[in-house]
């Protein structure tokens, strides 16, 4: 016999510990995804993020003169005719 005491419990938390590590490498084939996949739906992403910027309306400039009106449509305020 070996003259070390086994200790039980180191036993059986390795024994444990492969069992989820088996565990977790047969769920990561059958539900995971390739790395091509992921590097593919980061690329599509991004892609897709720039044309949606690209397509973004540019901000209107106010002018400094709030007050001053110089378009030529009638106002509500003003004169009408009947």
């Amino acid at each position: 016999m070996s003259d070390k005491p086994v200790n039980l419990n180191r036993v059986r938390k390795d024994k444990a510990r492969a069992a989820k590590k088996a565990r977790a490498e047969e769920n990561s084939l059958k539900f995971g995804r390739s790395k091509a996949e992921i590097s593919l739906d980061q690329a599509r992403t991004s892609r897709a993020a720039q044309i949606l910027d690209a397509h973004r309306r540019a901000p209107v400039a106010k002018s400094a003169d709030k007050g001053d009106d110089t378009s030529d449509a009638p106002s509500d305020e003003g004169e009408r005719d009947p």
